[in-house]
């Protein structure tokens, strides 16, 4: 969970046969992902005296199955207004210049009002230069479920990619959410469940 304050915390998803081999993702089944949300809820809460959040942005790399999506909205209030973003790395499109540098970091490519390519790799002005080795790929940033503006959904995912203090790029090209996901998720699976679960903790204990 990020806010948009820059906090952050990590929860421990359930354990579970979560693979599918007909689409080859990874998808909870409806109790994991109501049990899952709830707790991001309940610890919103601790940090807003007891209010819910106004809006949910759940980020995923693969499409949210009907099943999930409908655990995910029983855990929220209904005051709350949730949104599903899936987002991946992409090759299907490049952008070159007449100069020397790359596209702009930060460039945005609509292909309809619920998906855009980002490029969150490119030329950095305030570096006045490109951080990279070749003309980079952008991701695909598209909203699955729920409504809200693209332009939003992009200037977020774009900030987030800014938030892993892990790490010495001036920016990464995934956003946070699932960047760091990857990695913390592979600590956690390391470590034995033990008989309590692993509380939440502050982003702060995994850098």
């Amino acid at each position: 969970m990020f806010l948009n304050s820059g906090a952050g915390v990590v929860f421990r998803g359930a354990f579970g046969p979560w693979w599918r081999r007909e689409t080859k993702e990874y998808h909870l089944d409806r109790d994991a992902a109501k049990d899952l949300v709830a707790r991001v809820i309940n610890e919103y809460k601790i940090y807003h005296d007891e209010k819910p959040p106004k809006e949910l942005f759940i980020h995923g790399k693969a499409a949210f199955t009907d099943d999930e999506w409908a655990g995910f909205r029983d855990a929220v209030d209904p005051e709350t207004r949730i949104v599903g973003v899936r987002i991946r790395q992409s090759r299907d499109i490049k952008l070159f210049t007449d100069g020397a540098m790359p596209v702009l970091r930060g460039t945005a490519y609509p292909v309809s009002d619920r998906r855009a390519y980002l490029w969150t790799a490119g030329y950095v002005p305030r570096l006045d230069t490109y951080p990279g080795w070749e003309v980079p790929n952008p991701i695909s940033v598209e909203v699955l479920r729920g409504s809200a503006p693209l332009e939003t959904v992009l200037a977020d995912v774009l900030a987030l990619t800014k938030l892993n203090y892990n790490s010495a790029d001036f920016g990464a090209t995934l956003p946070v959410t699932l960047g760091f996901a990857d990695a913390v998720g592979e600590i956690l699976m390391a470590a034995p469940e033990g008989d309590q679960p692993i509380p939440p903790l502050p982003f702060r204990y995994y850098i």
